[in-house]
C-alpha cells in the first residue's frame, strides 16, 4: 500500500492511521489475501460449483460487507482492536469499515458522520479492489439523507481519501476468464470430480490456480488429492506432457521460474504443458536427465517427466 502525501496538520488520527495499515501491508498483499477469501467464503465453491458474484443471492452479496469486516479484523489482528462504538480501533482511533460493490456506493450511518471509515471496493471479475481512509466530515457527504438517515461521500468526498490501495490486483480466480467452450467441458456434469480437475489442468494453462478454484471444480472434501501423483492429475496428465507445479514445494517454484512462467504462490499451483529441450535454449529446466521448455501448439506430446517431492 502507497498512501498519498498529506499535510499532518489536517487530521492526525487519519495520518496515524494510514501510517499503521501501511506500515502492517506494504505492498497490500494481506488486503488482497482478506478479499480473496471473503470472495471465496461467499462463493462456497466446495459444496456449490459458484465462482462468480453474479451467482449470488441478494442477500448472500450483502452479506459480503460483513465477512469482509470480520476478516479483516481477522487478518490485522496484530494492529486492529474491536472498536466500542464503530467496527475498529487503531491506536484508539475509532474506525468504521464500508465495503461497496460500487465505487462511492458505501452507505454511512449517522453514528459514523464525523468519524474515520474503512471504504473498500472490489471487483472479482476485473481483479482488482481499492481500500482507503477518509474522516466522514460534513462537506465530504452527500447532502440529502434516505429514510434511515443514511448518507454517502459527495464527490469532493471521495476526492478526500487516502488511498493505500487503487486499482491493485487480486489473487487470481481463473475461471472468470476462461472461455464459455472450456468451463462448458470443465464442468460437464457427466464428469467426477477428478475428470473436472484433470479438464481443469488440460485447459487451463500458464495460470495460477488457487485451492478455492480446485475445490470449486472438485466439489469434493479431497480437492487437494485430485492434484497430486498417485491417482491425481500430476499422474493422469503426464502422458500428455503437462507438470503442474505446486507453490507450496521450493523446487516446483524453481522449474515455473526457469521455464518462464508464472512461478504458483503458497497454496497455488500451474498447469504446464512441455517438451524436450537443447541445452541452450532460453527458458529451460532439468529434470529426469534432461532439458525442458515449455511446448507449444505444434509440439508433439511427450510423457512428462516427474516433478521433485520437496
Amino acid at each position: 500500500m502507497t498512501a498519498e502525501k498529506m499535510d499532518p496538520a489536517e487530521d492526525a488520527a487519519l495520518i496515524e492511521v494510514v501510517a499503521i495499515l501501511t506500515g502492517a501491508d506494504p505492498d497490500g498483499m494481506r488486503a488482497a489475501k482478506v478479499l480473496r477469501t471473503t470472495f471465496d467464503q461467499l462463493y462456497d465453491g466446495q459444496h456449490t460449483g459458484r465462482y462468480k458474484v453474479e451467482q449470488l443471492h441478494k442477500t448472500e452479496k450483502t452479506h459480503f460487507g460483513t465477512l469482509f469486516e470480520i476478516n479483516f479484523r481477522r487478518e490485522f489482528d496484530d494492529v486492529i482492536q474491536d472498536g466500542e462504538s464503530l467496527d475498529f480501533q487503531i491506536a484508539g482511533h475509532e474506525i468504521d469499515a464500508k465495503f461497496s460493490f460500487k465505487m462511492g456506493g458505501w452507505m454511512l450511518p449517522p453514528e459514523s458522520f464525523g468519524e474515520l471509515l474503512l471504504i473498500c471496493t472490489a471487483n472479482d471479475e476485473k481483479s482488482e479492489w481499492a481500500l482507503g481512509v477518509v474522516r466522514a466530515t460534513a462537506d465530504r457527504r452527500r447532502a440529502g439523507v434516505n429514510r434511515d438517515a443514511k448518507s454517502g461521500l459527495s464527490r469532493y468526498g471521495l476526492s478526500q481519501v487516502t488511498w493505500l490501495g487503487w486499482g491493485e490486483p487480486l489473487p487470481p480466480n481463473v475461471l472468470l476468464g476462461t472461455p464459455a467452450q472450456d468451463l462448458a467441458a470443465i464442468f460437464n456434469s457427466g464428469l467426477s470430480g477428478q475428470k473436472r480437475v484433470n479438464e481443469m489442468f488440460r485447459r487451463i494453462h500458464g495460470k495460477r490456480i488457487g485451492r478455492n478454484t480446485i475445490a470449486t471444480v472438485a466439489q469434493q472434501d479431497d480437492f487437494m488429492k485430485r492434484v497430486r501423483y498417485n491417482g491425481g492429475a500430476r499422474s493422469a496428465l503426464q502422458d500428455e506432457g503437462v507438470i503442474i507445479p505446486g507453490g507450496d514445494f521450493s523446487s516446483h517454484r524453481q522449474v515455473a521460474l526457469e521455464l518462464g512462467a508464472e512461478v504458483p504462490l503458497a497454496g497455488e499451483v500451474i498447469s504446464l504443458r512441455i517438451c524436450p529441450a537443447e541445452s541452450d535454449e532460453p527458458n529451460i529446466t532439468f529434470l529426469e536427465g534432461r532439458w525442458w521448455r515449455r511446448a507449444s501448439n505444434s509440439d508433439t506430446r511427450v510423457r512428462a517427466p516427474r516433478l521433485p517431492s520437496v
